[in-house]
């Protein structure tokens, strides 16, 4: 599996650590739980994108772009480390924002990643719930070619078969750190949305032969619906990287999607005590959309004793921390004055 085969851009700071977490493990008394610390990759407060922006940013430069244009929720953490990429490259970016979630509080609507998006100097609009938003990004892209520009179209949360490659890439990196340390990985686990992260390491793990099962909690839709949209994803960059679409069978994309709540961005009562979890025991943070659901999730399947005493599981912290400051009042924090 030679990735250097395709064009990439350095932007992340990698290896990402992989760290023990005792004191949590402890007190969940269930398997040891490692993290995989993909909210350190370091462009603009870091996240998952950010290696899927080394590839589908090379490509974009490869094809002589001058623009970028990409979508997501109002907190999008795609949105923020897409902005961030086109600063550093010179790059002129659009960003589509979706009212997802109804939240039109100030923090939500101008905190967070809407905060860093415009100090990373994007042009940001807004569109309503339920937008065909591949639609009005293409609309988007041809009025800034009648204008002249040249501009490259970033799907949401970079999930596609160039995009994926980062996450094929970060499973060849986890493989390696695990063998470096002599730790025998049982499970590994994250949040799913856009699929490009799953569908990445599923393929990166199988092409391997690893024997190291994904899980993926969802953070929008439904499992049958979720998994499908993994496979496929799977399948295109199989077939993208030269090897059979077949590669990977099926069963092998899992998604659950018991902890998605009321809905994408809506706060569970379970995403909350995970991330008051993980701060006061490990002083991480997580965030409220994704690696808090996410978490919430193998906290929930621990207890339930999916994973045994002993086993090694790590978490694959996705990022997205900044977006606490859009939800400051649904932790119950006393306030001072």
């Amino acid at each position: 599996m030679h990735l250097s085969r395709f064009p990439r851009l350095h932007l992340a700071h990698l290896p990402t650590p992989l760290e023990p977490m005792p004191r949590i493990s402890d007190e969940l008394g269930g398997p040891n739980i490692w993290i995989k610390r993909d909210d350190c990759t370091g462009l603009s407060s870091g996240g998952n994108k950010t290696r899927k922006l080394e590839f589908l940013m090379a490509d974009a430069v490869a094809q002589g772009a001058d623009t970028v244009i990409t979508q997501g929720a109002t907190q999008s953490n795609h949105a923020r480390q897409t902005c961030a990429a086109a600063a550093k490259l010179d790059f002129e970016c659009h960003i589509l924002l979706e009212d997802r979630t109804g939240y039109h509080d100030e923090a939500y609507a101008c905190n967070g990643n809407v905060l860093l998006d415009q100090l990373h100097g994007a042009t940001i609009s807004t569109r309503p719930a339920d937008s065909d938003m591949n639609a009005e990004m293409e609309q988007l892209a041809q009025r800034l070619r009648d204008d002249g520009k040249t501009p490259y179209i970033i799907p949401g949360g970079g999930s596609n078969e160039i995009g994926a490659l980062g996450y094929v890439n970060a499973a060849l990196e986890l493989i390696h750190q695990a063998n470096e340390r002599s730790l025998r990985i049982d499970h590994l686990l994250h949040a799913t949305g856009s699929t490009g992260t799953q569908a990445g390491l599923v393929l990166g793990m199988e092409a391997m032969n690893s024997g190291i099962p994904v899980y993926g909690v969802s953070v929008r839709a439904p499992k049958q619906q979720q998994e499908e949209k993994v496979y496929g994803l799977v399948q295109r960059t199989a077939e993208y990287m030269g090897y059979s679409p077949d590669l990977v069978a099926r069963e092998k994309v899992v998604a659950n999607s018991d902890y998605v709540g009321e809905g994408y961005g809506l706060p569970t009562d379970a995403m909350i005590e995970a991330v008051k979890m993980l701060a006061r025991y490990e002083g991480i943070l997580l965030d409220p959309v994704y690696a808090g659901k996410g978490f919430s999730g193998l906290i929930d399947l621990i207890r339930k004793g999916h994973f045994k005493k002993g086993e090694n599981v790590v978490f694959l912290h996705t990022g997205g921390s900044v977006s606490l400051f859009a939800y400051p009042k649904i932790f119950g924090l006393p306030e001072y004055s």
